[in-house]
């Protein structure tokens, strides 16, 4: 077979462009350190380089709505103990307050110092984050929730979960209502609340008592009477029935009825009234307005200290049901940053297969690729000699 001038010169250029190009691509693949430079490179290949990419790109997604959850738990887990704290310092102050050496003086001193820690407490329940929105305030993260009243304060957040979503198949609420933090707080020892009656003339006082028998515990209202300075009745507030009749009163004994168990200590006259009723709830701040206004009685005679006695005592429970409200919205809170942490370490542990994987798929093997450079370089030259040499074959050379 004869082969032409003009076919052995396109041939040679088309291989010498072949190696060039075949030297153009690993070149190109040294540059970006990928193997896979153009999805016809290798189209399986890059398709599963797309798909780990995603997945990689959705872990990233969840690791940072983890970080912006752990971020508000944080702030609210640190908020509540500042509030904690001033709680706190307001028990020790109503237990100072009830003690019998106190004066009308150092009631009012105690006084003011609480007056102060009501308005510290409204700020800790008015907190922001660091952009500037209201971190109890539910949804409604531009409405400043919490308003004082005389009474004590209003609520203008809402109620909603923030949930974000922290891995594929789990989402995480990122926040904690004021609502349920700082006014849904139940009264008295959580199941019922005690008081005296105010038209009283004895020195009385009825503890907070609690639920002896839960099977024969009905809540409900129900007075007790004294029909004498040593006898008793107790009333069903709703019927009028008489639960117990003619009881025998004892200081400090227990008085047994309906699955509670309370006691009255101090001197009682006839007719003195003693009332349990349902807990029911109340904001912290109304708890603290009440032990305000009890503050500022000037009792002149042992009905009326029996009176501040029963307020403070009262106070004194509705402030511990607030702090174990508090302490149970921080263990909540703990519980999701502990699982936001376990969280983080199976999509790190996850992330780095992804990684590992996608690395072999897509990443140069640099000690291969030198090889095939070095062999491709190597052909060049000798295509480059081989043509230089046989450019010159003619017949012309040897006539």
């Amino acid at each position: 077979m004869r082969i032409s001038t003009a076919f052995y010169y396109q041939r040679a250029v088309q291989d010498m462009q072949n190696s060039l190009s075949g030297i153009a691509q690993l070149q190109a693949q040294f540059g970006s350190g990928k193997k896979i430079i153009r999805p016809s490179d290798g189209p399986a290949e890059a398709a599963r380089a797309i798909d780990l990419k995603q997945a990689i790109s959705r872990l990233d997604q969840f690791e940072r709505n983890r970080n912006a959850a752990d971020q508000k738990l944080g702030l609210i887990n640190a908020t509540l103990k500042s509030a904690n704290n001033v709680l706190q310092r307001i028990r020790d102050l109503t237990i100072r307050a009830n003690s019998g050496a106190q004066t009308d003086e150092t009631r009012s001193i105690i006084n003011t110092e609480i007056k102060q820690r009501l308005h510290e407490l409204l700020d800790y329940a008015n907190a922001r984050d660091g952009n500037g929105e209201f971190i109890f305030a539910g949804s409604q993260g531009k409405t400043q929730p919490f308003a004082l009243t005389p009474a004590g304060a209003v609520y203008n957040g809402d109620q909603s979960a923030l949930h974000l979503q922290i891995s594929a198949n789990r989402t995480l609420k990122a926040n904690a209502s004021g609502y349920e933090i700082f006014q849904r707080i139940r009264t008295g020892n959580g199941r019922f609340t005690t008081h005296s009656h105010s038209a009283n003339a004895g020195s009385g006082v009825i503890t907070a008592g609690s639920v002896t028998d839960a099977s024969a515990y009905t809540p409900g209202n129900s007075r007790i009477v004294f029909t004498s300075a040593n006898t008793f009745n107790v009333i069903n507030g709703a019927t009028g029935a008489t639960l117990l009749s003619a009881q025998p009163y004892t200081e400090n004994a227990a008085i047994n009825f309906n699955g509670v168990q309370v006691a009255i200590a101090g001197k009682v006259n006839a007719g003195d009234q003693f009332n349990v009723s349902a807990s029911r709830h109340q904001d912290i701040f109304s708890t603290l307005k009440k032990l305000i206004n009890t503050l500022s009685i000037s009792p002149t005679d042992n009905a009326g200290k029996a009176q501040l006695q029963q307020g403070l005592q009262n106070a004194l429970g509705d402030i511990d049901q607030a702090l174990n409200n508090i302490l149970n919205i921080r263990t909540s809170v703990g519980t999701r940053q502990n699982s936001l942490a376990s969280a983080n370490a199976e999509a790190s542990s996850t992330k780095l297969v992804l990684q590992k994987t996608l690395s072999e798929t897509e990443d140069l093997d640099v000690t291969g690729a030198i090889s095939r450079l070095t062999l491709e370089v190597n052909a060049l030259k000798a295509l480059q000699a081989t043509f230089a040499k046989l450019q010159n074959l003619s017949l012309f050379n040897f006539l």
